[in-house]
């Protein structure tokens, strides 16, 4: 099982689709965000999961090709929120564009991803759309807790944590169910490889968050330093503040109360008081100790040994990334 071998047959299907339609401003920017790259894991997961549970999963483009349009939506509004100025090392939707366009062109794709649940017989396309609708609205939930924490100075590691399960790994879980419901495996099985996904996703966005200040910026493709100069009070942030000295908690508190024209000193300062107080490492033991959660959940599951390796190799190069 080759996740390159998902990645290129989910490209093929991509590409297939004619995004662009008249009016050509509201469907122009849908085929640039989609067409900018990425590591396309979400689509891959659901088609790995059919897969598993013994389907073709060519079977399961469709639910995939919904996963990765709205996993796209939600990246145009939050980078319109975030007035971020890169996507994937190219500029945002909204940049390239207008704000107007980025909203409308988002709420396009929204109805797009859901089209594509039509493809199945209705009972396939019931358990679908009820999925993804939860899913969808627990994406909102995370991302207005996002917000809420930048004006707020008292959250918690473990409300953090509440909240990046919310805004990624709930998308990532859905995938991977959305493959078992594809291929009408049991529900047991279908639960289980939703709790793997929840884990690995909680240590996937725990990974771009150390890769947002600790990546290499020829490879990340976004803004080194970008949650540091937007004030996001990340696993690196609230875990530097429960352990640094006095002096150095003062000078988080006082860089996070910022917002600056120039931020290369911030950037900086902030950089090196997580490494003095051993942030790297400690993130690292958090992503390692995610991971084992989820591959503890493939011991539980009805697949063969293989496939249970197959999960475990994703989830282990996941956890090593770069991009």
């Amino acid at each position: 099982m080759d996740i390159l071998h998902y990645q290129q047959a989910f490209l093929k299907y991509l590409t297939s689709k004619k995004w662009v339609q008249e009016p050509k401003n509201l469907y122009e920017p849908v085929d640039y965000i989609l067409q900018l790259g990425g590591k396309r894991i979400r689509p891959v997961l659901a088609l790995m999961a059919a897969d598993i549970f013994g389907k073709d999963y060519q079977e399961a483009l469709p639910a995939a090709l919904a996963i990765e349009v709205f996993h796209n939506f939600t990246l145009v509004h939050d980078d319109i929120m975030d007035d971020a100025p890169l996507r994937r090392g190219k500029p945002t939707v909204h940049e390239k564009w207008d704000i107007n366009t980025g909203i409308l062109s988002g709420d396009a794709m929204l109805i797009l991803a859901y089209q594509y649940f039509e493809n199945y017989a209705p009972d396939v396309f019931h358990k679908l759309a009820k999925l993804f609708s939860k899913t969808a609205l627990e994406v909102c939930d995370g991302q207005q807790l996002d917000v809420d924490f930048e004006t707020r100075n008292d959250v918690t590691i473990d409300e953090y944590i509440n909240m990046i399960r919310l805004k990624t790994s709930v998308l990532v879980a859905a995938a991977l169910k959305m493959g078992a419901i594809v291929a009408e495996t049991k529900d047991k099985n279908a639960d289980l490889i939703y709790d793997f996904g929840l884990n690995l996703g909680l240590a996937f966005q725990l990974q771009d968050d150390y890769l947002d200040t600790f990546g290499d910026p020829d490879t990340f493709g976004k803004q080194i330093g970008g949650d540091i100069i937007e004030n996001k009070k990340t696993y690196l942030y609230l875990k530097a503040l429960e352990v640094a000295n006095e002096d150095d908690q003062q000078k988080l508190a006082y860089f996070y109360r910022k917002k600056l024209k120039d931020n290369s000193i911030k950037i900086t300062e902030v950089t090196r008081i997580f490494e003095l107080n051993d942030i790297p490492i400690l993130i690292k033991q958090q992503i390692e100790t995610y991971t084992e959660k989820a591959f503890n959940t493939l011991l539980k599951m009805h697949i063969s040994e293989a496939n249970k390796q197959n999960l475990k190799n994703f989830g282990l190069w996941l956890m090593n990334r770069t991009v």
